[in-house]
């Protein structure tokens, strides 16, 4: 359930059952919330501040006894973080991408990671989707339009027996290449850390050998990689202009994935017929070449933000919590531990 759904006492209160004015042995530093963690609230002390990501002497101070940190992806948990709460067992990250968790710190404190990878692989998918289709069908472009009083009648664009390459067959990446076979479009991917051999995921045609395959044989690419040293800026001028002319770039991933001023050349050139863009290098990011294209579809970071998926993450996350807190092992560890070391 989204944040706004809770009134702003329970959004930036203390909930402690046990005594009031007590240390929080919860720590919820930005807007995770959901039925899960009200039950979770009603057995333990939970701190939830929606603002205290921003605030790192605050975010200490609060963690200072804690036992278990709960954060989207603002929250910088680095291991000054980590060294300052000294009774932290468990650190649950509210989505898929673990940039901003220090996993090597983690694993060497003892501290149990978590992240319920999969659980907004459905949202993701069809965000990238209706991006597709609105830069196929002009969406936007043709609703400012009828606004403005215009009945300007254009042609669009079918994807129904097109190829979509999709770069990262992890749970979203899978479950996009489904959605995208049923559109009757041929679904080609590439993985760089998948097996060879490995047997191709429901939905992907074919695999491609190479990533540069993959870009020159698609009509629409869509990203799905995590942001690494080795993918950062993957997206560059070469890439760019290796693409299919009038083909459709989306990233539903990581915005450091694609340079943006080489995106917006290649739209501006016509190289490139539209993008869809719902993460960025900076976010907020400032207005400037990408948002004044009239071929860029934009979203502030929601792909993997419905109802569905955040009461799922949710029930994941306090289920974690509560196992690591009461000694037991979490089902949804990403680093070393699945039970902490001290």
């Amino acid at each position: 359930m989204p944040p706004s759904n809770h009134d702003e006492t329970a959004a930036t209160g203390r909930t402690d059952p046990r005594a009031p004015g007590t240390d929080p042995e919860v720590v919820v530093s930005e807007d995770v919330w959901g039925d899960a963690f009200d039950d979770l609230a009603a057995r333990r002390g939970v701190l939830r501040q929606a603002d205290l990501w921003s605030d790192r002497d605050r975010l200490a101070g609060a963690l200072r006894s804690a036992s278990a940190l709960v954060v989207r992806n603002r929250t910088s948990v680095d291991r000054v973080l980590l060294e300052a709460a000294p009774q932290l067992k468990i650190v649950a990250r509210a989505g898929v991408g673990l940039d901003n968790i220090d996993l090597r710190s983690a694993d060497e404190l003892g501290v149990v990671v978590v992240a319920p990878l999969g659980a907004n692989a459905t949202s993701v998918a069809e965000h990238t989707l209706a991006f597709a289709l609105a830069l196929a069908k002009d969406v936007v472009g043709n609703d400012a339009r009828v606004r403005s009083g215009a009945w300007d009648r254009r042609y669009g664009t079918e994807l129904a027996g097109k190829v979509w390459g999709v770069v990262g067959l992890g749970a979203t990446g899978r479950a996009l290449s489904v959605l995208a076979s049923a559109l009757g479009m041929s679904v080609v991917g590439y993985d760089p850390v998948l097996a060879a051999g490995t047997p191709l995921p429901d939905g992907v045609d074919t695999r491609a050998a190479s990533l540069a395959e993959l870009v020159s044989s698609a009509d629409v690419v869509s990203l799905h990689l995590p942001l690494t040293p080795d993918t950062e800026r993957m997206v560059d001028a070469e890439f760019l202009s290796a693409m299919k002319p009038g083909s459709y770039l989306i990233n539903v991933s990581r915005g450091g994935l694609i340079d943006e001023e080489a995106l917006a050349d290649a739209l501006e050139s016509g190289h490139l017929g539209g993008a869809g863009l719902d993460v960025r290098v900076s976010e907020p990011p400032s207005v400037g070449r990408l948002e004044a294209c009239d071929r860029v579809v934009l979203s502030p970071h929601v792909a993997g933000l419905t109802n569905e998926s955040q009461e799922a993450i949710s029930a994941a996350l306090a289920s974690d919590v509560t196992a690591v807190l009461d000694g037991h092992p979490a089902s949804h560890a990403v680093g070393a531990h699945r039970r902490p070391a001290h």
